[in-house]
């Protein structure tokens, strides 16, 4: 977790003012008892009211100065741990959007949420009381220890076993609760995770009455994480008795101990009182010690669970070129591609091969499982071949910077996602600077621009969280113009017309193939009459390669397709006549 500490950076000297006046802070409470002892000692005995007025005004002042000192502490610290976890949070996004697609299916969603909110304020807690109290409980602590030596050795002694004692329950405790606080964030995980799919998929779980089994499910997974916390807390709990055990039976030893050496003569009574002062401020601090010491364990769990992703590096490279050479004879090239993904046993594509030239549509086609969304993912490196390679324009897609590669291809994804906003700032995605003539005339494109048009406020129509507020078929086409507002020399359309109607969709192709930029065009679908008109098929079974060619070609040359072709559009030829 040593590579968190760079995120300090801008914060050190702030941090460092934290413990520096929580020091101070102990410094003038630990001369407290020595003010009142001398009261005691000195000037009640004399009956010297000038001297006890004086005292007790010292006694105020100290106090002034000791609440100046934690007010300045208290500043120091919230300022540093927020600093800190402000930079901790944002290094954390930036390597989350740096990941490939491979490390989000490896971490998961709701494991990056959690890290990013949970985890973080947990570290923020944890830190700004490390920073309070960290320097000032040991000080305090060790600090009455050898004051006590100063006044009595005998009755410092019992300071001298009390405190070794405490420092086994105190350590013991924590080094217990460390990995147990990392289980508990785990089983966070799993709840956070059935909230966000049942929350996501309400709709789908009441259409099947299923609200009863998802409440059974989610009650286990959050009585797991509660029989976890109560664990924990079980064992953190005993923290403060044993402490209070301890402290008070070295208290009656203490005032035994004074006691003797009052009778004795070797002692006053204002010193007793100050010994009994400086073991009651040893507990006082132990209790803050033991809830530091319980904080400490969940921060560290947390710091290290970040740290585990802040380490992660995105599988793949970068590359340096941005430029795309426009002359090269093919848009696009697949040569011999096989891809695996991460933990699979089998390769989901095999030997993929295909040219398009530029403004060539592909329509890839195939049962459901088939790689036809593998196959899509390739080219704007979703995910990277693992054998063979993919050019955009002559040259390897891992060449090109990857910002400048996907803001080449236009890619509307199987299931639309629409962000909560305007539909002006949902096609700005798309394309930053683009002018409201632009979004209109890429709606236009989508077959979108009739909806829109007729929505209150046009442009500045609210879309609501999910596209809960839009059908499925304008949620698709709204993503297809978002698409399109970049004019990409490469659009992929991913199953993404699968809401609409036969007639919507054949203008849209019809639209799209009009296009004055003449972009070159994949189109995923499981309907025949989507890919039929297109330049060139490829027919996809089970990973590999079908057939290949014009729709003509693969009706009498390839069977998979055919087989597809008879039962959407003979079938429906047959319903038609009967």
């Amino acid at each position: 977790m040593k590579n968190l500490l760079k995120y300090f950076r801008g914060y050190g000297a702030v941090s460092f003012c934290a413990p520096f006046f929580k020091i101070l802070e102990a410094v003038f409470e630990l001369l407290v008892p020595f003010v009142v002892a001398a009261i005691i000692d000195n000037g009640i005995p004399s009956g010297d009211r000038p001297y006890i007025m004086k005292m007790c005004g010292l006694l105020v002042l100290l106090g002034v100065l000791g609440l100046s000192m934690t007010l300045a502490a208290q500043y120091f610290a919230a300022k540093g741990a927020v600093g800190f976890c402000t930079n901790l949070r944002q290094a954390l996004y930036d390597r989350i959007q740096s990941l490939s697609f491979t490390e989000y299916d490896r971490l998961g969603t709701s494991a990056l949420i959690t890290r990013l909110t949970s985890d973080v304020n947990t570290v923020q807690s944890g830190l700004n009381m490390m920073l309070r109290l960290m320097m000032r409980s040991p000080i305090i602590v060790f600090g009455a220890m050898i004051m006590a030596f100063t006044i009595d050795f005998k009755s410092a002694l019992i300071f001298a076993a009390t405190i070794p004692v405490l420092t086994v329950v105190v350590m013991g405790i924590t080094i217990r609760c460390i990995p147990l606080y990392s289980e508990v964030q785990r089983k966070l995980e799993k709840v956070l995770l059935a909230t966000k799919e049942n929350l996501s998929g309400v709709r789908v779980i009441r259409a099947f009455c299923k609200e009863d089994e998802e409440m059974a499910a989610f009650a286990e997974k959050n009585n797991q994480l509660c029989r976890e916390q109560k664990r924990v807390g079980r064992i953190s709990a005993a923290m403060n008795p044993l402490t209070f055990v301890l402290i008070n039976l070295a208290i009656i030893l203490l005032i035994w101990q004074g006691a003797l050496s009052v009778e004795g003569g070797a002692l006053k009574q204002g010193m007793v009182v100050a010994l009994y002062n400086l073991m009651s401020q040893i507990l006082v601090e132990l209790i803050k010690l033991a809830n530091l010491i319980i904080s400490i364990p969940k921060s560290v769990a947390c710091a290290k669970r970040i740290s585990d992703v802040l380490n992660v590096n995105s599988s793949m490279t970068n590359g340096t070129d941005t430029e795309c050479n426009i002359n090269s004879e093919y848009a696009v090239e697949y040569n011999d591609c096989s891809l695996r993904y991460s933990g699979a046993g089998a390769d989901s594509l095999e030997n993929i091969s295909f040219r398009l030239r530029k403004g060539e549509t592909l329509g890839i086609i195939g049962p459901t499982g088939s790689g036809k969304s593998s196959l899509v993912g390739l080219l704007p490196r979703f995910y990277d071949c693992t054998s063979g390679e993919v050019k955009l324009f002559g040259k390897n897609v891992r060449d090109y910077d990857a910002e400048a590669l996907r803001g080449s291809v236009g890619f509307v994804f199987q299931k639309n996602r629409l962000f909560s906003g305007t539909v002006r700032e949902n096609m700005r995605l798309g394309a930053e600077n683009a002018s409201d003539e632009d979004i209109v005339e890429a709606l236009k494109t989508a077959q979108a621009w009739d909806f829109v048009s007729e929505k209150e406020g046009g442009l500045d129509y609210v879309i609501e969280q999910g596209a809960a507020n839009l059908s499925g078929g304008q949620a698709q086409r709204l993503c297809i113009a978002r698409a399109l507002v970049r004019k990409p020399k490469v659009l992929i359309l991913d199953d993404s017309s699968s809401a609409l109607d036969y007639a919507t969709d054949s203008k849209l192709r019809l639209a799209i193939s009009s296009l004055e930029y003449s972009p070159t065009v994949m189109i995923v679908s499981q309907r025949v009459s989507t890919v039929m008109h297109c330049d060139r098929i490829i027919v996809l079974e089970d990973g590999r390669c079908a057939g290949l060619g014009t729709h003509a070609e693969l009706l009498q040359t390839c069977d998979e397709y055919r087989e597809i072709y008879e039962s959407q559009i003979k079938a429906s030829e047959g319903g038609a006549s009967a």
